[in-house]
């Protein structure tokens, strides 16, 4: 029985979110045992499942987005006991190989909020 997309894309937001909740606790609870994780509070912004939930994209920011790629590195070393992890606790039938990746969204959002306030936009919008 073939499902619609809407319902795939439903299902795999769905268990984007059950991982990112997964992840967001282990690196929490500080159980990798890693000394540049255990320095560092990580945020696990978002996690993108591919449409067959064998792949997942994990978007990281580390708190005041201090040294990002030592905090990346060390979750790249540790991706087998973090894929272990997420495959015991959230049940699907393939365990999700883990891909993370910094989150820039943050960078972008203050960049776009940094043209709004210049002066030569702030003119031009203040025109209408």
């Amino acid at each position: 029985m073939n499902k619609d997309p809407q319902e795939k894309s439903v299902r795999t937001l769905r268990v984007g979110e059950q991982v990112r909740h997964v992840l967001s606790e282990v690196l929490q609870r500080g159980d990798v045992h890693d000394d540049t994780l255990a320095k560092h509070m990580v945020s696990v912004t978002e996690v993108r499942m591919s449409p067959d939930l064998r792949h997942a994209t994990v978007f990281v920011k580390p708190l005041l987005g201090k040294d990002e790629e030592a905090v990346l590195k060390a979750l790249r070393t540790n991706t087998a006991y973090l894929q272990r992890e997420v495959a015991t606790r959230v049940k699907m039938k393939y365990a999700a190989k883990l891909k993370f990746l910094a989150d820039e969204s943050f960078d972008e959002g203050s960049h776009i909020d940094a043209i709004l306030r210049s002066p030569d936009v702030a003119r031009d919008l203040g025109e209408d």
